[in-house]
């Protein structure tokens, strides 16, 4: 039985798509080894996460035509039926307009799926992933995100810090509580992002508005003659 592409994914379908991911890009002897500088694309779930936040926050449209190649990097995997590319397909969809319902409707309920590293019995969080996949995607809209847009900027501070080579020196820099800081600000970063760049989209395509009263063929000129128009 289909699901509608609005169902959120469940445990068992966030796994699958998630192994997915992290497979695809290997031979059939598991060995694959990516060239220096390749771009193998988004490799795991919490990449994917980032990536898709960004896409349903961008202050412009981004088709898929444009994202799908971004996400699978150097090399669209090898399907192994059109089966198997609807399902991928239509998980990743359906996690985006997850994403997307969320960011609009309950705010305060988004969550990044950030990964977790468990070492001596303490849990870590690991954000780098989950920021680089976001940046992925302002990058494909870089001019729509508007570099020069000091709000923009601000907001995407700790995203960058955490998703971008530049930002990872400023990171070993810091304090432990600094990192801290800059890590708990993501979540509220990209929900108020997501609200500034839909409400600067909406602004941008909104039809231009007359100054001033349309002047019908016999009214007075405006011009203030006397004459009609």
């Amino acid at each position: 039985m289909c699901k509608s592409l609005h169902e959120p994914l469940d445990d068992e379908e966030l796994t699958q798509l998630d192994e997915f991911l992290l497979n695809r890009i290997d031979d059939e002897t598991g060995d694959r080894i990516a060239a220096a500088g390749e771009d193998e694309g988004i490799l795991d779930l919490s990449e994917l996460d980032g990536f898709l936040s960004a896409l349903v926050s961008s202050p412009n449209v981004i088709p898929p035509s444009r994202w799908l190649p971004a996400l699978w990097g150097v090399e669209e995997p090898a399907w192994e039926s059109a089966d198997q590319l609807q399902e991928i397909l239509s998980l990743i969809i359906r996690h985006q307009n997850s994403i997307a319902a969320t960011l609009l409707q309950e705010p305060q309920a988004f969550e990044p799926m950030f990964s977790e590293s468990h070492v001596e019995g303490k849990t870590y969080l690991i954000v780098d992933e989950w920021c680089h996949g976001y940046m992925r995607a302002v990058a494909l809209g870089a001019h729509a995100w508007g570099a020069s847009d000091p709000e923009i900027k601000r907001l995407l501070q700790p995203i960058r810090l955490w998703g971008t080579e530049e930002g990872w020196s400023r990171i070993d820099a810091m304090s432990d509580e600094d990192q801290t800081r800059e890590r708990n600000a993501i979540p509220q970063s990209v929900r108020a992002l997501h609200k500034y760049c839909l409400e600067r989209r909406a602004l941008e395509s909104a039809p231009a508005r007359r100054a001033s009263p349309k002047v019908g063929r016999n009214d007075p000129c405006p011009c203030g003659s006397g004459r009609k128009y």
